[in-house]
């Protein structure tokens, strides 16, 4: 593992899903090669409101899940990111000389490499574990060569690297470092540039190949906090999440949904709420979720359950018929 380097959060104001297409172009492949993605942002913009999803398919997940976090298809495998927790953070009553709300907590970031069953593979250890303070994973991305994985510690405004599996051989190579929270990571794949969201997805970065920072905006939208992102096509980026409403008796609600975005400037295409919610009770975007399109099929595959939930982590399939 080579040296790291932490490139530091800008000091201004400032203003992110596994998804599969038809086309497995590796970043700088141009724009013939990323058109061939186009069917899907088409159909994740016929999706509104009224859209009849119907469960096909549940496939438990038979070894510990623990709290899963992205989800990718390579092939007729899948990559489901997930963090072990071993120590959870404490919350400080104010903030410590370097700025943090809570403790670090301790814990074992993990990629599960799956069959489409759901029959594990490989489990892939990325992070620092629990002797080091970076070790929760996030939303993943599949480039067309490498899946690409955040693991950053487990509070707001600290720290993450972004790794970069090979999904034929499983090696792990730290690509960079960041000095902010890094919960998801999309590749853009006609420039190669990287594309992260921050804690919450408050904060929607932009560094390219290598690491070096672009651009640094607030996200425009309150719709939802983003927990998955991935690339569909002519550079954009689907990304899914939860936002958790109070109820009327003092409970909370989980809101799901989609948001369709240009990678270019970070412009709002589509939103839309996505229905259904898991045997724990959660809201099916709650975190992993991936989209496939299949001819007039756009299908939904979302594991929003822990391990230790309800029925265990499932892998939920839903389609709907947009013909």
């Amino acid at each position: 593992m080579r040296a790291r380097t932490f490139l530091a959060l800008l000091a201004v104001p400032v203003a992110m899903i596994g998804v599969v297409g038809s086309s497995s172009a590796a970043p700088g492949g141009g724009k013939g090669k990323a058109h061939r993605d186009e069917p899907l942002a088409e159909a994740i913009r016929q999706v509104d409101r009224s859209t009849a999803w119907r469960l096909v398919d549940r496939i438990p997940l038979a070894f510990e899940t623990h709290h899963p976090q992205g989800l990718a298809a390579v092939g007729d495998k899948l990559f489901l990111s997930s963090v072990e927790i071993i120590e959870r953070p404490t919350p400080y009553p104010e903030p410590d000389e370097d700025g943090y709300d809570r403790s670090p907590g301790k814990g074992v970031g993990h990629v599960f490499v799956l069959t489409r069953d759901g029959k594990l593979i490989r489990d892939i250890e990325v992070g620092e574990g629990p002797e080091g303070t970076i070790y929760h994973p996030g939303g993943i991305d599949y480039d067309g060569r490498h899946v690409w994985v955040p693991v950053a510690e487990y509070r707001p405004n600290s720290s993450a690297i972004i790794y970069r599996i090979d999904p034929r051989t499983y090696r792990v190579t730290e690509e960079f470092g960041y000095r902010d929270h890094v919960g998801g990571v999309v590749v853009d794949r006609v420039t190669g540039d990287v594309h992260g969201v921050t804690w919450g997805s408050r904060r929607m970065v932009h560094w390219n190949r290598h690491g070096h920072l672009r651009k640094v905006e607030q996200n425009v939208s309150h719709f939802i906090d983003y927990q998955d992102c991935a690339y569909v096509g002519s550079r954009k980026q689907l990304c899914t999440g939860i936002t958790e409403l109070a109820t009327a008796d003092g409970g909370r609600f989980e809101l799901g949904g989609a948001a369709l975005l240009d990678l270019r400037d970070n412009a709002i295409l589509h939103e839309v709420p996505l229905p259904g919610f898991s045997t724990a009770g959660h809201t099916i975007t709650r975190n992993p979720v991936l989209f496939e399109v299949d001819g007039d099929t756009l299908r939904m595959i979302a594991a929003p359950d822990d391990g230790e939930e309800g029925a265990g982590t499932e892998l939920l399939v839903y389609e709907t018929d947009l013909s």
